[in-house]
């Protein structure tokens, strides 16, 4: 686990809000140049607490409003498997997010299209052909109530 101190925490929540905040905003918010405010940016960077920058793409607005999870059940829970299940489902660009799980199901996987007929084709053409699932039970989000990627960090919790 990487140390933050409070002034570590601050940035990554401003960057959290908002990847694209001005180097002058964030060094008024941190009271800090600007040297030392990218020495931090490529510290967090550089030990792995900062993966990346992206666009965040609101599915609905470009055609793609069917979002479903499906659990799964896996046939084989040895090394080998579980390495060419994690090799196929990364090959299946409509999987937005995958999990290995506890519990009744195996993995939880996020997949995001345009309609029911392609999560048809999606479930008979892509997920059945992953070699090692047996079962598949599927989830329709009906609407989100919340959905975010920023974490809650405050300075007490380092």
């Amino acid at each position: 686990m990487t140390r933050l101190d409070d002034t570590d925490v601050k940035l990554l929540n401003a960057l959290q809000r908002d990847a694209k905040t001005g180097t002058k905003e964030l060094c008024e918010l941190l009271n800090l140049s600007k040297t030392p405010v990218y020495e931090r940016i490529h510290r967090l960077e550089k030990e792995g607490v900062i993966t990346g920058y992206r666009a965040t793409v609101d599915h609905n607005k470009v055609g793609l409003p069917l979002v479903v999870f499906c659990n799964v059940s896996l046939a084989e829970h040895n090394d080998e498997h579980f390495k060419q299940f994690i090799e196929d489902i990364n090959l299946i660009d409509e999987v937005m997010e995958c999990y290995s799980t506890g519990g009744i199901y195996d993995i939880l996987i996020k997949v995001v299209l345009k309609d029911i007929e392609e999560y048809n084709r999606f479930v008979h053409e892509r997920l059945t052909k992953v070699r090692g699932i047996v079962k598949i039970q599927s989830s329709f989000v009906l609407s989100e109530i919340k959905k975010t990627s920023q974490l809650n960090l405050s300075p007490t919790d380092r």
